[in-house]
C-alpha cells in the first residue's frame, strides 16, 4: 500500500513536470528554426547588398568591410533573440557589450578617426590608386587605399604612408584630377644678359616638343633679384609628364644659355 502510494505520488509530480518539460522543448526546437531560417535571411541580405554595392562601384575594400560588419551585427541581433527565446537574460548581456565597446572606442580614439576617414576616402574618393596627390605635408603616387592609412611612393622611390585621419581632415591636392599642370624651371641670369634672347632660346626649347601643350602657350618671365634675374620657363603639360618635363627642361636650359655666353648665377651688378 506504501509502495503503491509512493508510486502514484511520483507519477503526480511527473504528469505536473510534463507539461513544463514541453513547453521548454518546443520552444527550444522553435529557437533552433528561428536561429536556422534567421542564419539564412540573414546570409542572404549580405548577399543583396553585395550585388547592390558592387553594381554602384563601391570600392572593394569598403564594400567587403561593410558587408562584414552588417553580417556580425544582425547575427549578433539574431543571436541575442535566440537566448531569450528559450529564456536567457540578454539585459545584463547587451549592457556588459555596451560597456566594452565604450571601453575599447575610448581607448582606440586615433585608430578610429584613421578608420573613419578612411571610409570616408574609400566612399567619397577624393583620390584613387594610382593618383599623384599632396596632403599632410607629404606628396607621392597613392599606391593603395587601406582602412587606417593610404600609401604613397615618391619621387625618390619611398613608401610613405599617411593616416587616413590626417587626409579626411586636412587639404588633399590631386594633381591627376586635372588634365594638365604647369611646368617650371627658374635660372638666374645677369642684369647685363639679353633678356629677349633669353626669351627666344627658351620657348625655342618646346616648340618641337609633342609633351608641352600648345594652348595655353609656353611662356618666359623675369623676375628683378638684388643681384641677378630670374628668368622662368613655365609649360602645360600632362600631369604625368611635369616631373620628367622639368628635369629635362632643367638641363636643356643651362645648355642653351651657356652656350650663348649667359653667366648663370654670376653677375657683374653688386648686390644692394
Amino acid at each position: 500500500m506504501i509502495m503503491e502510494n509512493q508510486v502514484h505520488s511520483i507519477w503526480a509530480q511527473l504528469s505536473g513536470l510534463l507539461p513544463v518539460l514541453l513547453g521548454y522543448v518546443s520552444q527550444f526546437v522553435l529557437a533552433l528554426i528561428v536561429l536556422f531560417v534567421g542564419w539564412k535571411v540573414v546570409n542572404a541580405v549580405t548577399r543583396a547588398m553585395g550585388r547592390m554595392m558592387t553594381a554602384s562601384h563601391i570600392e572593394p575594400t569598403l564594400r567587403g568591410f561593410l558587408l562584414s560588419v552588417v553580417g556580425l551585427f544582425l547575427k549578433a541581433l539574431l543571436l541575442i533573440s535566440v537566448a531569450s527565446m528559450v529564456g536567457i537574460a540578454t539585459t545584463s548581456f547587451v549592457a556588459v557589450l555596451g560597456a566594452a565597446g565604450l571601453a575599447v572606442g575610448m581607448a582606440l580614439q586615433g585608430s578610429l578617426a584613421n578608420f573613419a576617414g578612411g571610409v570616408l576616402i574609400l566612399l567619397f574618393r577624393p583620390f584613387k590608386v594610382g593618383d599623384s596627390i599632396t596632403a599632410g605635408g607629404s606628396s607621392g603616387t597613392v599606391t593603395s587605399i587601406e582602412m587606417f592609412r593610404t600609401v604613397l611612393l615618391d619621387t625618390n622611390h619611398e613608401i610613405i604612408y599617411v593616416p587616413n585621419g590626417t587626409l579626411s581632415n586636412n587639404i588633399v591636392i590631386n594633381s591627376s584630377e586635372s588634365d594638365r599642370l604647369l611646368g617650371s624651371v627658374s635660372l638666374l641670369i645677369d642684369y647685363n644678359d639679353d633678356l629677349d634672347k633669353a626669351r627666344a632660346l627658351l620657348l625655342g626649347l618646346t616648340e618641337q616638343d609633342p609633351l608641352v601643350l600648345k594652348d595655353p602657350a609656353a611662356s618666359v618671365s623675369f623676375l628683378p633679384k638684388p643681384a641677378n634675374i630670374q628668368v622662368t620657363l613655365g609649360f602645360w603639360c600632362a600631369p604625368g609628364d611635369v616631373s620628367s618635363l622639368v628635369a629635362k627642361y632643367s638641363e636643356d636650359s643651362i645648355k642653351v644659355l651657356q652656350r650663348e655666353g649667359y653667366r648663370l648665377g654670376v653677375t657683374a651688378r653688386p648686390a644692394a
